[in-house]
């Protein structure tokens, strides 16, 4: 029966006879484990592929959707953050992999002739792998991503000459990232780049086989052997440890997602990927004038002496340990490579930003006007709940199901004195007014707050409306512009200076005219973080 499945495979496809051949391939006696990382490469790519799909599935390819999309895949879809952290971390693998093919090639000499279309193949291979990463990395809309393209964008219009026109073709023309942007990004991520790179990959191993693994001088006089199964065991292990490194890394090396993209926010410190840390170290040598030399001129130039490398050395085949200058060449790109990342992560400041702030829930009381958030407080500091349980009737009416329709003079005197054997409320006047705009005009997320109280954040809230800090501070589109906006004081922020500038305003902020405040320490606490978690 197997006979009869093969014979009628090969009659109509010719398969077998494809895969006999491909396995029965000769190689030189040479070839062994160097070699294992051609094949690495291409199941790097079938991983980002798979799980690329896997992504796309779930993902809202729109400004307004991203963000909370890959929330729901981190947070909510089954195996939603292994999905993910393969795609991350494989992104970076492959790219580390692509490099080694590359240095292995380089040092091997396999691009002398009649193997140069075969190298410059390659090298538009390895740019296709970082220019996926370049425009995956903006993808997740968070506020690394954001300011991270932003840099890319104005790097790349420092070109002389092209440069508005480069920008305009990224969508970022008048420096802002915005829907276009993310459009062309997304669309060369998932449409252009991938058919671009499996049509050189297809060229790739078209060559490779048509001109053979590279041999070895001292392969001369010695027999060849076969693809299988010694060559194939080795790329069969060295794949297997690619999946487990990769596995490690996407469980227990934790991805975050940061907030939701701010282009207002301008004291987030962009920072690119790890493989692009080199060249934004660069920038920081070559300053002023000299912008466009590192930024712009240095790295092309590169990139065309490495597609130039098969015509500039036309010498013969010699010996790996022959070849100094390829292997010094090698050494001295790595080690500048690794000590400017080194330099750029030692001199990258922590951020304030909770890294993983866009994986939690919203939760709307964040959103609330202060004084909404502090009538909550009211109405449970005067016992309002023993006649009105929310949910459910009891001695009074559900506010839960219908707002309050009494007039704002019945329900003072009503909060004041609720039946005449009661004790009169302490609430002052501004706060029996906040209680009446709760019990008559509150939205769906006062509601929710409202039935399931923050306890800790309304202790804050009544903090800030007791303070009057709303005569000079806005928070949530709630009270007056005369200082800073109180929205997003986290990413600006640490604790500790929220906690020194109550104590002394001018101390650090000098001419504020902002009284000090004796806070204790719980009241200290319940303010500061009532104002840390109040959103962009």
């Amino acid at each position: 029966m197997g006979n009869s499945v093969r014979d009628w495979l090969e009659e109509r496809t010719g398969l077998p006879s494809a895969i006999g051949h491909f396995l029965n391939e000769d190689i030189p006696a040479s070839a062994g484990w160097p070699h294992v990382l051609g094949s690495v490469a291409l199941f790097a790519f079938l991983i980002q592929t798979a799980t690329g799909i896997l992504l796309a599935l779930n993902y809202g390819p729109t400004p307004t959707e991203a963000h909370a999309s890959i929330r729901y895949i981190m947070t909510e879809l089954t195996a939603g953050p292994m999905i993910r952290g393969l795609h991350h971390w494989g992104a970076s693998c492959m790219i580390v992999v692509v490099a080694l093919h590359m240095m292995q090639v380089f040092i091997w000499g396999a691009y002398k002739k009649p193997r140069e279309a075969t190298w410059i193949a390659g090298c538009v291979l390895l740019l296709m792998t970082l220019a996926f990463g370049l425009t995956g990395y903006l993808l997740p809309w968070d506020n690394k991503a954001y300011w991270g393209t932003t840099v890319t964008t104005q790097i790349v219009g420092l070109a002389p000459g092209l440069g508005p026109y480069l920008k305009r073709l990224l969508g970022a023309e008048n420096d802002t990232i915005g829907t276009l942007t993310f459009a062309r990004f997304y669309s060369a991520h998932v449409i252009v780049l991938p058919i671009v790179t499996i049509l050189l990959i297809g060229l790739h191993l078209y060559l490779v086989r048509r001109h053979g693994v590279t041999p070895l001088p001292e392969d001369a006089g010695r027999p060849q052997k076969k693809f299988y199964p010694q060559q194939m065991f080795k790329d069969t292990v060295a794949t297997f440890g690619y999946v487990m490194v990769l596995v490690l890394f996407a469980n227990f090396a934790k991805l975050g997602l940061g907030s939701m993209a701010d282009p207002t926010d301008t004291r987030y410190i962009p920072r690119p990927e790890w493989y692009f840390l080199f060249l934004f170290e660069t920038l920081k040598i070559f300053q002023g004038p000299l912008e466009v030399l590192g930024a712009v001129v240095l790295p092309n130039l590169g990139i065309v002496a490495l597609f130039l490398v098969p015509f500039l050395d036309r010498g013969r085949a010699i010996r790996i340990r022959q070849r100094t200058v390829a292997i010094a060449l090698t050494a001295f790109a790595v080690i500048g490579w690794a000590a400017l990342t080194q330099r750029a992560v030692a001199t990258t400041p922590s951020s304030m930003e909770d890294p993983d702030a866009g994986l939690r829930p919203p939760q709307s009381w964040r959103e609330l006007p202060p004084e909404q958030l502090a009538a909550i407080g009211y109405f449970q500091r005067d016992n309002c709940s023993q006649c009105h349980v929310l949910g459910r009737s009891m001695a009074g009416p559900d506010l839960a199901k219908d707002p309050s329709t009494k007039p704002a003079d019945w329900l003072i005197a009503h909060f004041t004195k609720p039946s005449p054997d009661s004790p009169e409320s302490r609430l002052s006047a501004a706060q029996k007014k906040s209680l009446v705009t709760l019990v008559t005009k509150r939205d769906d997320r006062g509601l929710e707050a409202w039935e399931d109280p923050p306890v800790a954040a309304i202790a804050g809230a009544v903090l800030y409306e007791s303070r009057g800090c709303g005569f000079c501070h806005l928070t949530n589109g709630s009270g007056a512009k005369m200082a800073p906006v109180l929205n997003g004081l986290a990413a600006r922020r640490t604790r500790t200076w929220v906690a020194e500038h109550f104590a002394d305003p001018p101390k650090l902020s000098p001419g504020s005219v902002m009284p000090a405040y004796k806070f204790s320490p719980q009241d200290l606490k319940s303010i500061t973080d009532y104002l840390m978690a109040i959103p962009k």
